[in-house]
């Protein structure tokens, strides 16, 4: 049980600073965001609505310049301002931010914040034993090390969960009859709009690259087409 001892330390410190950040994000949108209101955004979200069997989706305008979406912990769904200027800018059309909507309520009906939660207690801890691993062979660089492969490893699920996001946001524009052109067209501006990627290798990145993005969605769309009771 003494040789647990750290590892459950770690995970006990892990949980606190994870709902530390909860609390702490909760804080920041409540203070900087409110109820979006946009008629055409509300006819296409009411679509999404009635698909999903919910009276109404709410979504918040998070008062920040970078072009983002986000699920919060609680399931509010945010879209920036910076976001929101480019389509009243006629940057991004209506069915496009509503492709990011329905990616962002992926997240939420996947469960991805908690799994997160799960994901971030298990990279902690095999972060902790891989740094006393490599310390013993390369003393003061086996941190390093860890760490490196850790955040490989996030990456890694946090890839995972923007696929599984997609893939929730396809389903749900068919059902819709939004159709799949809006998801795979704002993937084709994204990378001007908000500049992922940034030329670091894709097993680095937290989200895949757009063309990835888009040849998955195509092989929902072809699978789905041969087994549409799926």
């Amino acid at each position: 049980m003494l040789k647990l001892t750290p590892f459950l330390i770690l995970l006990a410190y892990g949980l606190i600073m994870y709902w530390f950040s909860v609390w702490r994000t909760k804080q920041e949108l409540d203070a900087r965001s409110s109820p979006l209101a946009d008629a055409r955004l509300k006819q296409l979200t009411d679509r999404m609505a009635d698909a999903v069997g919910v009276d109404r989706i709410v979504v918040h305008i998070y008062e920040i310049e970078p072009v983002n979406g986000l699920a919060a912990p609680d399931g509010r769904i945010f879209i920036t301002r910076g976001f929101y200027n480019k389509y009243r800018q006629g940057e991004v059309s209506a069915e496009e931010m509503a492709s990011v909507i329905a990616h962002e309520l992926g997240h939420v009906a996947l469960g991805h914040t908690r799994k997160r939660m799960i994901d971030f207690q298990g990279t902690n801890a095999i972060r902790m034993a891989l740094a006393a691993v490599f310390n013993r062979f390369l003393p003061g660089i086996g941190v390093i090390i860890a760490n490196f492969i850790t955040t490989l490893l996030m990456a890694r699920l946090s890839r995972e969960d923007e696929y599984e996001a997609d893939a929730y946001a396809s389903a749900l524009l068919l059902k819709t009859g939004i159709g799949l052109e809006p998801q795979k067209s704002l993937f084709l501006k994204l990378e001007r709009l908000v500049g992922i990627g940034g030329g670091a290798p894709a097993w680095m990145l937290s989200h895949p690259k757009s063309e990835d993005r888009i040849r998955a969605i195509d092989a929902n769309e072809a699978r789905w087409k041969l087994s549409p009771e799926k």
